[in-house]
């Protein structure tokens, strides 16, 4: 397969790394995200490196006109997008009760509308070409409910499952949908977050889960949950009923609260 990828959050983290496996691999690619200087260093060196054509797109997903200049963008390019990455992702902690407005609908705007909106622009294309994939990347939360970080699980609970739910929908058309459902990754927005203080041997890097990211889409898998560690936490989440997951979560994120509020200053 060939042809153009469009990636959103490409400035950095996992996007980069999934435009770096992509054009590798000789697709075109339209990369967007809020910080156009980074795009634009990121596409000098893909073009220079693979020889790829790279357009760049600034915007804001979490804006209400975010993902309407996207696709106006991809009709200007005029190259049909045969793969969609929905990357770009946005987080926070603390409590909901303490948790602005405003941040609260950033992170469903990016996580959810701007996720559910490119795909729904892009899909009636691959299914009338009858070629086309779709990555999503999801968290190894989408699995159980976080307590501290109650609207970017269930956003990514969102993301998983319409992914899964799109797969089964689009057998048969050409079009696959797969979720990618990375643990604690070395990005800026997780180095954001509280887990400044995980050892790195349980942290992945962006490489390795662009990677295992752009293999599961390649291959039409429907669910891709990368690293040894991370799959047999998803096992134990399965594995166990919701009530006594969380309770579990709930008591954990009750007896961290006071010592991320001492780090926090």
């Amino acid at each position: 397969m060939s042809g153009t990828t469009l990636i959103t959050g490409a400035s950095s983290g996992i996007g980069a790394a999934l435009a770096r496996q992509f054009a590798a691999r000789g697709f075109d690619l339209v990369l967007t995200a809020r910080r156009e200087s980074r795009l634009e260093r990121l596409a000098e060196e893909l073009a220079s490196q693979y020889g790829r054509q790279v357009d760049i797109v600034g915007a804001d997903l979490a804006a209400s006109s975010g993902v309407a200049t996207v696709l106006r963008a991809v009709e200007t390019i005029g190259r049909p997008i045969e793969v969609l990455v929905n990357n770009a992702g946005a987080a926070a902690t603390g409590a909901f009760s303490e948790t602005d407005t405003e941040t609260a609908s950033d992170i469903v705007n990016v996580n959810v509308r701007a996720l559910t909106e490119l795909t729904s622009g892009l899909l009636p294309g691959m299914i009338e070409r009858a070629s086309g994939r779709i990555l999503n990347v999801a968290s190894v939360v989408s699995f159980a409910a976080v307590p501290g970080m109650a609207i970017y699980s269930a956003s990514k609970a969102y993301v998983l499952a319409l992914s899964e739910a799109l797969s089964e929908e689009l057998k048969g058309t050409g079009v696959t949908v797969t979720a990618l459902c990375p643990g604690l990754t070395q990005t800026e927005m997780v180095g954001s977050l509280d887990a400044n203080g995980m050892p790195p041997f349980a942290m992945a890097s962006a490489e390795s889960v662009a990677r295992a990211g752009y293999d599961a889409c390649m291959q039409g898998r429907a669910i891709e949950v990368p690293g040894v560690m991370n799959q047999a936490f998803v096992s134990w989440l399965e594995a166990n009923p919701r009530w006594f997951l969380r309770n579990l979560s709930g008591a954990a994120a009750r007896f961290t609260a006071p010592f991320r509020r001492i780090v926090g200053g």
